[in-house]
């Protein structure tokens, strides 16, 4: 690989993008256009380039660019070829054979192999994801009886291990690179080398992280950019400005203040979409820590439940993008979300719980003081917390707010637990014991696993219940698992579902071959090419 100086490759391809943007306006294309840069804005910065040890939103946007699945999914959320090009479950439900496909190397040139495979099942997976620790808990063994051959080995069938195998959910990492060495440290989590489309050339911290096209990808003829930028420019003006002046094509995940949402729409060179987030199915919760004494009582977290105006945040913070919620399951897997206790806005059932649970206001009105910690890395989310503290406020709560950095607010909620109650984005996935799993079973009480049971709540019947939507192959039963998991959920309320998110993307209209499947937010950027070239 050709080292580039950082400063001339940032200067050229910020150039070139900007001088490419009015002459795009004047081409059209029937197809694809090969080359050029694409440069797209992630925020905040990932803290690392792999979801395999930390699946925060930023990292799964960039490194599905570099790393590969076993499957991705087509728009039904049906299961389809990557790195394996077909797959077989046995009669018992209790073995799944994968048959990689031929020909494929890492970037370093060693060929992919079932070795890769094994150790990323086993000893990431199974032991580093949040989310994986518990999809693979049931692997007992993976089986390579050749280089091009996996099997994995089941203690019990398992309904959702195929549901979770794309790149922005299980990314097959290099053994010859990752084997004897803690996989939480090693230098490759931020100079990767995977078998995906895009190519790792440099991170500047704080200012962009390159990628070029990877020429023997296996996957022929893509991607169609030769170039991949991400750039991190914390402040959110100055994003919006980017698109304005064509510095930046592309931006997933809100990436500009939504307050500028509808004037950047009605800007022609650019388009806004809410497309590509359903697999994800983002929510924003409130948790409590239910370990500390005020929060421990169910009374006053049923009582702040019922002090949250949702409507009012949905349209004051996050500018209308937003459906309030009802439980963790959103609302268009209806199968699943009925007879689910609901919390609606009544602040006086809010001061009547309080009440009960001794806390009656003192002369100064005030009940008790609560800190409330979030990231602090968009607009929304500092709105958000003034929001509830004013809210919080009217029924005799001092909610006390405090922001940090990503690092700091992941230590502090799950290593530390050094909370009362915090709020953040969380998603519910395509199948809901991927996403909620880690947020309700005693099992995944995991410090220092960022996006786990953060609020430390154990219940053994909701386990129980976990457990059969989890392992339960026959849909009625499944189905009521899911009814008794809400259920359980919203009275005893470890965390209050607030609304589902419609997330936002925003790109220039030069950008073409954006996908509109329920997991394109998350996927690579192989099928985008710019109309008019570089």
């Amino acid at each position: 690989m050709i080292p580039i100086e950082r400063r001339s490759f940032l200067a050229l391809t910020l150039g070139a993008s900007v001088l490419a943007a009015g002459a795009g306006r004047a081409l059209a294309a029937a197809g694809p256009v090969k080359g050029g840069t694409l440069i797209a804005v992630i925020n905040p910065e990932p803290p690392i380039l792999t979801n395999t040890v930390n699946n925060h939103f930023s990292v799964n946007v960039v490194s599905p660019n570099i790393y590969d699945g076993l499957l991705s999914y087509d728009q039904q959320m049906n299961p389809i070829p990557a790195l394996a090009e077909r797959f077989e479950l046995s009669p018992d439900k209790l073995s799944i054979t994968f048959h990689l496909r031929k020909g494929v190397t890492w970037h370093d040139g060693t060929p992919f192999t079932s070795r890769d495979v094994a150790y990323s099942v086993l000893e990431l997976w199974k032991k580093h994801h949040p989310r994986g620790r518990t999809t693979f808990g049931d692997v007992t063994a993976v089986e390579t009886p050749d280089a091009l051959t996996a099997v994995l080995r089941l203690s019990r069938p398992s309904a959702i291990i195929l549901n979770a195998l794309s790149a922005a959910e299980s990314q097959v990492l290099p053994a010859h690179l990752y084997e004897n060495t803690d996989p939480r440290t090693n230098p490759r989590n931020i100079n990767p080398v995977g078998t995906g489309p895009f190519r790792f050339v440099e991170w500047k911290r704080g200012e962009y992280i390159a990628f070029e096209r990877n020429p023997t990808y296996w996957d022929v003829g893509k991607p169609y950019v030769d170039r991949l930028i991400f750039r991190i420019i914390p402040d959110a003006a100055s994003r919006a400005a980017a698109f304005e002046t064509g510095e930046v094509v592309y931006g997933p995940f809100d990436p500009i203040p939504l307050a500028d949402a509808a004037r950047l729409r009605a800007n022609p060179e650019l388009a806004l979409t809410t497309a590509g987030y359903q697999w994800l199915s983002p929510f924003f919760t409130f948790e409590f820590n239910v370990k500390s004494k005020i929060t421990g009582d169910v009374r006053v977290r049923r009582a702040i439940a019922h002090a949250i105006d949702r409507k009012g945040l949905i349209e004051a913070a996050w500018y209308g993008f937003g459906t309030p919620a009802t439980g963790p399951i959103p609302h268009y897997q209806k199968a699943y979300t009925k007879d689910v206790a609901g919390y609606p806005f009544d602040p006086a059932a809010a001061e009547r719980l309080l009440d009960e649970a001794g806390y009656r206001r003192g002369a100064d009105g005030v009940r008790f003081a609560l800190w409330h910690d979030y990231s602090n890395d968009t607009e929304s989310q500092q709105n958000t917390a003034e929001f509830l503290r004013q809210n919080l406020k009217a029924v005799g709560i001092d909610l006390k707010l405090r922001a940090a950095d990503l690092p700091t607010y992941y230590k502090r909620v799950y290593t530390n637990y050094d909370y009362d109650t915090r709020s953040g984005q969380f998603s519910a996935m395509i199948d809901p014991s991927l996403g909620l799993y880690r947020l309700y079973a005693t099992s995944s009480i995991a410090p220092g696993v960022p996006n786990t049971n953060g609020a430390q709540y154990s219940n053994p019947e909701l386990d129980a219940v976990i457990e059969t939507a989890l392992r339960e192959s026959d849909p009625a039963k499944r189905t009521e698992a899911f009814h008794a998991w809400q259920r359980i959920a919203m009275t005893d309320l470890p965390n209050i579902p607030l609304f589902e998110l419609e997330r936002v993307t925003l790109h220039s209209r030069r950008v073409k071959g954006l996908e509109d499947r329920p997991d394109a937010a998350f996927s690579s950027l192989k099928n985008l090419w710019l109309e008019g070239g570089a």
